[in-house]
């Protein structure tokens, strides 16, 4: 396979350190949530960067496939990822994904497949299947 993009970001000090990509436009304080035993409000962490990933990925996905199928909705999409983080029962950790999905004015069963085709080509998607749960939701 050629590939099509490479970057890469660098992170120092783990969930209470410093996120920074190769080019210098990402750069950001991360912090471990209060959930997790953290005491600072106002950074991102790892789960939310995933999360802005994931839905920007996917809307891009289901955006390619309505244009290839000369889809228009009434509305741009819109895709809301909910990360969750879980203890498995090896003592580790796992992640669980909820994407919730809006496509203004288009028919339910027509938004399903649409989404469905998404989610085959999405590389988030690609990367998850099998490893994560994904929930997919039409709203």
């Amino acid at each position: 396979m050629k590939t099509l993009y490479e970057t890469s970001a660098t992170v120092t000090g783990g969930r209470n350190g410093k996120v920074t990509s190769e080019d210098g436009v990402l750069e950001l304080e991360v912090r471990m949530p209060k959930e997790l035993g953290g005491t600072q409000q106002g950074f991102t962490n790892p789960e939310q960067l995933f999360a802005a990933g994931y839905a920007s990925c996917f809307d891009s996905a289901l955006n390619l496939v309505m244009n290839q199928e000369k889809i228009r909705p009434e509305n741009p999409s819109s895709v809301k990822a909910t990360v969750g983080l879980q203890s498995d029962s090896k003592g580790g950790f796992q992640l669980v994904v909820s994407l919730n999905i809006s496509i203004p004015g288009i028919e339910n069963q027509l938004a399903k497949e649409l989404v469905d085709k998404a989610h085959k080509i999405c590389p988030y998607s690609n990367a998850t299947r099998g490893n994560i749960d994904v929930e997919l939701n039409l709203n």
